[in-house]
C-alpha cells in the first residue's frame, strides 16, 4: 500500500499528465486550459485510472450527470421551469466531452438561469406570505416534490410554492395553538386570537425562509456550484467517492483533530435543513439517548435566551451556535426521523475520549452472568506506543469477564461505522482458532485473503453480536466472519448497512504544505477496493443478515447502501478455505427456538406494523386542513408513545460494572467519570434489544450446559 506521501506524489504526477494533455498547438502558441478545465479533467482521469469500478465517461454517463446535477441544485423541483430543462437539453450528451477537455459550457449556462430563478423565488415567497392561509379548506401538499416533474408554467410553480409554504406555516400555527391551550388560565397570560397566531406563524416562516435564501444568494456562488458539479460526477461512481476542495479538506482535517466544548454531534445539512450527521460517543448528545443521526434541528437556545430558528442557516453558523464555553445549557428543538418534534436539553462539555473506547458491564438475568461489551468503532492509535487499540481493549475486557466466571459474551456493534481493518482481524482472532477473516479485491480482480494467524482462542463460550442498519464496513466484516464460522449468533435489524468498499484520500495539484498533504486543488476520497466475506460474498449492498431479527426504528426509512442508486452491486468470489467452529452445532436448536419466539411475539408484531406506518406518513400527501393535520399528529404521537414503550425492556435489566472497574469509575479524581458510567448503565437497563439478546444468550448457555460431547 502506498504511503500518504506516495499518494500525494502520484496525485501530482497524474495532474501533470492531464495538464499537458490540454495544451493545444496553434500558430499563435499554446492555449492553456482554465483552472476549472484542469480540475474537471484531473478528477475524470483520476476516477478512470484508480477507481475500483469506474463507469465509462460517455454519452450515457453524461445523461446521468445532467440529471444528477440539476437534482443537486433543485432537489424539490421548485426552482427551475420545464422550459429551462428543455433549453439545457442541448448539453445532455456533451458533458463527457467537457470532462475530457472541451470548453465548459453547461455549468455556466445553468448558473445564469439558476441565479435568475432564485431571484424570482425570493419575490415569490415574500408575496405568498403576505396573505393569510385558509386552513379550513380540504387541500393537501405532496411531501416529496422530487417525484413530480418540473412545473410547466410560472403559475404552476407558484402554486407548488404556495402549498409548501402553507404546510410550513401550518406546522408552526398548530404549535402556536397548542401552546396557547397549555398556557390557558396561567397568571398574566394573554391569549392571542387565531388570526394573530396565524400571522405569527407566517412571520416565523418568512424569517426562516429569508435566512435560507440570503445565505444561498450570498454564499452559494459559482465556485460552490462547480464543486457540487464535481461531486455529482464522483457520486455517480459510487456513494463514497467524494471531492473535497482545498478549504473543505482543511476544515475536515482540522475538525477531525480538534478539541472543543459542544454538544458532541457533527452537523450537516440537506434540503430539510440542519441535521445531525453523527453523534459522537461520550458527548452530551450521546449521553442524552434522545438524539440520533438524521434528526433535523429546528431551533437552538442557550441558557435563558430565546430559541433561535436555524432554518436557512449554514452548517458552520449552526455549529457556532451549538459550540461555546463549558457548562451553559443548550436546548435543541428537533424533528425526529419519525416526524415527531421534541425539545432536548443538553449541557456543553468537552468530548471525553475514553468514552469512545470499548466499555463493558455484567448482566445478571437468572443464575448466570453475561458479559456485555459496547464497541463504538474499530479504533486504532498507532501514533503512540501506548495508544488504544480496540482488539487489545476487547481482550482485556474478556480477561475481566473470565475472572467473574461469565457464561456468555455480547458484543454490541450497533451504530459502529467501521474503522481499522487490522483491528477487525485481530478481534475475530480472539474468538476463532486461526483462519481467514476477510478477502480484499482490487480493480484488477486480484484477491488477497487476510487471516488470523494466532493459534487458539481467548474465549470459546456462547457469543452474540448485536448489529443494526448503521453497523457498517469493519463491523460487517466482524459480524460476517462470526456468522460464516458459525461462531456466534447475529442479532438485530434485518441486515447491516451494506458498505463493502474501501476508500483512500488522493490529493492532487500543487502541494500547499508537505506535512498535511493538502494541495491547491483539493483531494478525492476514492473507492479502490472491495471487501468479501470468507464465504465469498461481498458485504456490499446486502450487508450481513441477522440470524435473529428484532424490530428496528429505522428499518423502513431507506437509509442503507442499497437505497442509493449509485451504489456498487453485490458480487461474489471464490470461498476462502475455512473450517466451521467445532461447537457450532451446540446452539442451533436454541437459536432456532428463540427466532421463532420473537417472530410470534405480539408486541414485536405491533411494533413492526407501527414503524412501517410511521415511515409511510413521510411519503405521499400531507393535509393542509388544520383539523386533519391535528388529528394526524395526535395519531402519530400516540403510535410513537406506544413504540417507545415497546422499545424498552419490560422490566429493568440487572446490569453492574465489572468488579475490577469499580475503582476506575467510582474512586476517580474525575468525579463525573462515575456519573457518566452510571448513566450509561442506566440506559442499558431499559434497552429492549439488549434484553432480548440476553434471553437468547441464556438459551445458548443452557444448551451448552446440557450438551453431551461424544
Amino acid at each position: 500500500m502506498k504511503t500518504r506521501k506516495g499518494l500525494l506524489l502520484a496525485g501530482i504526477a497524474l495532474f501533470g499528465a492531464v495538464f499537458f494533455a490540454f495544451k493545444v498547438s496553434s500558430s499563435s502558441g499554446e492555449l492553456q486550459p482554465t483552472q476549472r478545465q484542469k480540475l474537471l479533467a484531473t478528477v475524470g482521469a483520476l476516477l478512470e485510472a484508480q477507481h475500483y469500478s469506474p463507469k465509462a465517461i460517455d454519452d450515457a454517463f453524461s445523461k446521468k450527470l445532467f440529471t444528477a446535477y440539476l437534482k443537486a441544485l433543485d432537489p424539490e423541483k421548485t426552482l427551475f421551469l420545464q422550459s429551462d430543462i428543455t433549453a439545457f437539453k442541448k448539453f445532455e450528451t456533451s458533458l463527457d466531452d467537457e470532462i475530457n477537455g472541451s470548453p465548459i459550457a453547461f455549468v455556466p449556462a445553468v448558473s445564469e438561469v439558476y441565479t435568475k430563478r432564485l431571484n424570482e423565488i425570493v419575490l415569490l415567497y415574500k408575496e405568498i406570505l403576505k396573505t393569510p392561509f385558509d386552513f379550513n379548506a380540504k387541500d393537501s401538499v405532496l411531501l416529496e416534490n422530487e417525484k413530480q416533474e418540473f412545473a410547466t408554467t410560472a403559475a404552476a410553480r407558484k402554486d407548488r410554492w404556495k402549498k409548501q409554504l402553507a404546510y410550513a406555516v401550518l406546522e408552526r400555527y398548530a404549535d402556536n395553538l397548542e401552546q396557547r391551550e397549555k398556557n390557558k388560565g396561567k397568571k398574566d397570560y394573554v391569549a392571542k386570537p387565531d388570526s394573530t397566531l396565524e400571522r405569527m406563524a407566517r412571520e416565523q416562516v418568512l424569517k426562516a425562509t429569508n435566512k435560507r435564501f440570503e445565505r444561498i444568494q450570498k454564499t452559494y456562488n459559482e465556485d460552490q456550484r462547480f464543486t457540487a458539479y464535481i461531486n455529482a460526477i464522483t457520486g455517480l461512481m459510487d456513494p463514497h467517492t467524494d471531492y473535497f476542495p482545498p478549504i473543505e479538506k482543511r476544515a475536515f482535517d482540522e475538525g477531525m483533530s480538534g478539541r472543543f466544548f459542544g454538544i458532541g454531534a457533527q452537523l450537516g445539512e440537506d434540503e430539510n435543513g440542519i441535521k445531525i450527521a453523527s453523534v459522537q460517543p461520550g458527548g452530551a448528545a450521546w449521553k442524552s439517548r434522545e438524539i440520533d443521526a438524521n434528526d433535523v434541528i429546528l431551533k437552538v437556545a442557550q441558557g435563558s435566551a430565546e430559541p433561535v430558528d436555524v432554518a436557512g442557516y449554514a452548517t458552520e453558523d449552526a455549529i457556532k451556535i451549538n459550540r461555546g464555553n463549558k457548562g451553559p445549557e443548550v436546548r435543541l428543538t428537533i424533528t425526529k426521523t419519525n416526524g415527531t418534534v421534541k425539545v432536548v436539553s443538553l449541557i456543553r462539555e468537552e468530548i471525553v475520549l475514553d468514552e469512545t473506547f470499548a466499555r463493558s458491564a455484567i448482566v445478571t438475568e437468572g443464575t448466570d452472568k453475561i458479559g456485555y461489551i459496547y464497541l463504538p468503532e474499530f479504533y486504532a492509535d498507532y501514533e503512540r506506543e501506548d495508544g488504544n487499540r480496540c482488539s487489545e481493549d476487547i481482550a482485556k475486557e474478556i480477561v475481566k469477564f473470565k475472572a467473574e466466571n461469565v457464561k456468555g459474551i455480547v458484543i454490541d456493534l450497533r451504530n459502529n461505522g467501521g474503522g481499522s481493518l487490522y483491528e477487525v482481524i485481530q478481534m475475530v482472532g480472539l474468538f476463532i482458532n486461526q483462519g481467514p477473516v476477510v478477502q480484499v479485491r482490487d480493480r484488477e480482480g486480484k484477491s488477497t485473503v487476510l487471516s488470523d494467524r494466532q493459534s487458539g482462542t481467548l474465549y470459546d463460550g456462547p457469543l452474540a453480536v448485536m448489529v443494526n442498519e448503521f453497523s457498517a464496513s469493519a463491523s460487517e466484516i466482524f459480524a460476517g466472519a462470526i456468522q460464516d464460522y458459525k461462531r456466534g449468533v447475529i442479532i438485530g435489524s434485518t441486515s447491516t448497512y451494506g458498505k463493502g468498499t474501501v476508500q483512500r484520500s488522493v490529493p492532487f495539484g500543487n502541494p500547499i504544505d508537505q506535512f498535511s498533504g493538502r494541495t491547491d486543488m483539493g483531494a478525492v476520497k476514492l473507492t479502490f477496493q472491495m471487501f468479501y466475506r470468507v464465504n465469498g460474498a461481498s458485504t456490499q449492498l446486502r450487508g450481513v443478515e441477522s440470524d435473529i431479527v428484532l424490530p428496528d426504528s429505522y428499518e423502513y426509512l431507506k437509509l442503507r447502501e442499497k437505497d442509493n442508486a449509485s451504489a456498487l452491486p453485490f458480487h461474489k468470489i471464490a470461498t476462502a478455505p475455512y473450517f466451521l467452529w467445532s461447537q457450532s452445532g451446540v446452539y442451533e436448536s436454541a437459536i432456532a427456538s428463540e427466532k421463532e419466539r420473537i417472530q410470534k411475539d405480539t408486541n414485536f408484531i405491533t411494533l413492526k406494523n407501527n414503524l412501517s406506518w410511521i415511515a409511510s406518513t413521510s411519503e405521499g400527501y400531507a393535509p393542509l386542513n388544520l383539523a386533519n393535520y391535528q388529528a394526524l399528529q395526535v395519531k402519530i404521537k400516540k403510535v410513537v408513545e406506544q413504540n417507545n414503550a415497546l422499545l424498552k425492556s419490560s422490566k429493568p435489566l440487572t446490569i453492574n460494572p465489572v468488579a475490577v472497574d469499580n475503582n476506575k469509575f467510582f474512586n476517580n479524581p474525575d468525579k463525573n467519570k462515575g456519573e457518566r458510567y452510571k448513566a450509561w448503565l442506566n440506559a442499558l437497563k431499559s434497552d429492549m434489544p439488549i434484553g432480548e439478546t440476553v434471553k437468547v444468550m441464556n438459551k445458548m448457555i443452557a444448551a451448552k450446559s446440557s450438551f453431551v460431547y461424544k
